[in-house]
């Protein structure tokens, strides 16, 4: 019988979400769902001491924030 902490779940979580967000066509929702992906793997890693894990997707997340707000200052240039 497979036994497994809760903590796991969050990491399982974030790979679903990371890999849900390379199927996305829409680099806007690309970056949303790559985020959460990254924030749970944020959480995963400062739980289970795995701080290499944490500083990586805090960097991609970063990144992902700052690419969001490029892509909607662009979708509002748009509008107008």
């Amino acid at each position: 019988m497979f036994s497994f902490e809760k903590i796991e779940l969050v990491g399982y979580s974030a790979s679903i979400f990371i890999a849900i967000s390379l199927t996305m066509t829409d680099i806007f929702k690309l970056r949303i769902i790559n985020s959460i992906g990254c924030l749970l793997f944020i959480i995963y890693g400062l739980n289970v001491g795995a701080y290499p894990v944490a500083l990586a997707n805090t960097i991609i997340i970063t990144i992902n924030f700052y690419n969001l707000y490029k892509l909607k200052g662009m979708r509002e240039k748009v509008k107008k």
